[in-house]
């Protein structure tokens, strides 16, 4: 496998699976088992979720609510996203940790990059939620600083989409599909895969991101092989 130590960001709508709302447990299980094939091959798995199946702070904000305290419970939205991931992968017999970008102990450790990686080393899943800990970013940035911080090799985007596209392929059957595409091409085209934020982060760290559908069982483990299933943002 060609990567050591990734990034994986999880889309809390992902987990919702064919549910309007909240969790999943067959979807939330599905990850669980196909995070647990690849660390058992030896790769060091950090997670961000979103906390888009439970509350999404800029929906919030368009109801009414104060965007700080909007994205504030968007960010315990992910908590609880990342507690119920620590559950299931506790119940297969993964050790993981959840950390929190806001302090919370005892829910989880205080965020640390070195707690993180001593974390990963030990073949532990580091769980980092409440996306950066400031309103204002999405979790998209906040996988993005993280996946720079604990000095990731790639930054992988599991959604329910294949890969980026030229437009939205839910809504235009016509759009293409791209194997790679630059930093730079992604936002001059405004493709909405990730803000424009995450992805000038990136290209500023020189972090890979591939993105990739993870709701199909086996993906992560074929893009960890080397097979061309998504795009690679570079």
């Amino acid at each position: 496998m060609k990567y050591n130590r990734i990034l994986l960001k999880l889309s809390g709508e992902s987990l919702m699976g064919n549910q309007g709302y909240g969790i999943d447990p067959v979807r939330l299980n599905s990850y669980a088992a196909q995070i647990r094939n690849v660390v058992e091959k030896g790769i060091q798995v950090g997670i961000v979720v979103g906390g888009g199946n439970i509350f999404r702070g800029l929906s919030g904000a368009a109801k009414g609510f104060d965007r700080v305290k909007g994205d504030q419970m968007g960010m315990m939205a992910t908590v609880i996203n990342s507690l119920a991931l620590n559950s299931a992968f506790e119940a297969i017999g993964l050790p993981s940790k959840v950390f929190t970008a806001i302090p919370m102990f005892p829910v989880g450790y205080p965020y640390s990059k070195w707690e993180a990686i001593k974390a990963l080393k030990d073949g532990t899943v580091a769980i980092m939620s409440c996306g950066t800990g400031s309103p204002y970013f999405t979790t998209d940035t906040g996988s993005a600083l993280r996946a720079i911080e604990i000095e990731a090799d790639v930054m992988l985007k599991g959604t329910r989409v294949d890969g980026v596209y030229t437009a939205d392929p839910e809504k235009d059957p016509e759009a293409k599909k791209y194997d790679k595409i630059t930093y730079d091409e992604m936002i001059a085209k405004n493709l909405k895969v990730m803000d424009i934020t995450a992805t000038a982060l990136c290209k500023e760290n020189n972090m890979p991101i591939y993105v990739f559908n993870m709701d199909k069982e086996g993906n992560l483990e074929k893009m960890l092989n080397g097979e061309n299933i998504g795009t690679l943002v570079y």
